[in-house]
């Protein structure tokens, strides 16, 4: 029985220790974006891909435009990603425990003129993972492609020049309403997503946006036994929903959508890696990790066992976004046997 996909070659939650001199980070395949977390201090987080290259950093807790640093991420190699030596940058620091999130595009990308702005696109069709780096200016709106052949579920997008919020679409909340990374609002109505993302293109308002020179978007797509988009509505009680996803996760990343007040919450499959302690990290704040017990990472979704605001008020909707550990579903769609 052939899976579709293997998990581990497109998206992998690396932990290490940080040395302040420079080490290389093994993941199993050279990523394009990674997204790292000092867990035991209150730290940025900090984000890197192939196309901005990896001096320049995003702060996913933060409106401020990208930095620069050449000895924080060194460079992606063919097995992961080197580290300098440079301790104000939050991702290397000696004896301090992080994580890595890394997910596989194609490198530095391409130019991609599906849209009517040129863009640089770095596509992983097969994993449903794009990267779409481009230019606003003026008033109007502008489309640009992501390469994916489906419309995305999930998009986020910095403007990374200018100091600005982080505009999450998500396809439970339609195009007109958007979250923020990097606060803890409820959805509200906007015009940043122009229109609703076709198979070739998505849309942004140009003054919605701010009319900036570089911005990032970030795209997803649901594919079948790796990565699911989705949403559930909380109870209230500490037997929480069960979200089928037909995988066991190795990455969840969860927000309350109809109140304001709760974070982003991550979860994954190293910190600690077992029931019912699965570590938080919140992207929208530098907070060190926390001890938690709201949910269960199982073998083919998640449970949520908790009666807390921020993954289970009773009534109030949530969105999600899960990566695999292990595939539960063959490449025809057929189940396959638990671990």
């Amino acid at each position: 029985m052939a899976y579709s996909i293997n998990s581990k070659d497109y998206f992998k939650t690396v932990t290490y220790t940080g040395d302040e001199s420079g080490q290389t980070i093994t993941v199993g395949f050279q990523p394009d974006f990674t997204w790292i977390k000092t867990r035991d201090g209150a730290y940025n987080h900090q984000l890197v891909d192939a196309i901005r290259g990896n001096t320049k950093y995003l702060k996913s807790n933060a409106t401020d435009a990208e930095n620069t640093s050449t000895n924080a991420v060194t460079g992606f190699v063919s097995s992961g990603f080197t580290l300098g030596a440079d301790t104000n940058a939050w991702v290397n620091q000696n004896g301090k425990n992080i994580v890595s999130w890394n997910w596989k595009a194609n490198g530095a990308g391409s130019s991609n003129s599906d849209g009517s702005t040129t863009a640089t696109v770095s596509v992983n069709t097969t994993a449903g993972f794009s990267m779409v780096y481009y230019n606003t200016g003026g008033s109007g709106t502008q489309s640009m492609g992501h390469g994916l052949g489906s419309a995305p579920e999930l998009i986020i997008t910095k403007p990374t020049q200018n100091t600005e919020s982080w505009y999450v679409y998500s396809k439970t909340l339609t195009h007109s309403n958007i979250l923020k990374l990097n606060a803890t609002d409820a959805s509200s109505s906007s015009g940043v997503y122009a229109y609703a993302p076709t198979d070739s293109v998505f849309s942004v308002s140009n003054s919605a946006i701010g009319g900036y020179n570089g911005v990032m978007s970030y795209c997803f797509k649901s594919i079948k036994g790796f990565s699911a988009m989705g949403s559930y509505t909380g109870n209230g009680n500490a037997d929480g929903s069960f979200q089928y996803l037909g995988f066991k996760p190795a990455f969840i990343l969860l927000k309350q959508t109809s109140s304001a007040g709760n974070d982003w919450w991550m979860f994954d499959n190293k910190r600690l890696g077992f029931n019912p302690s699965n570590s938080l990290l919140r992207a929208s704040i530098s907070n060190a990790e926390l001890a938690n017990t709201d949910i269960d990472l199982v073998s083919n979704g998640f449970k949520i066992v908790s009666t807390d605001g921020g993954i289970n008020a009773s009534g109030s909707t949530y969105i999600y976004m899960a990566f695999a550990e292990e595939p539960l579903v063959s490449s025809n769609g057929v189940p396959a046997t638990a671990r």
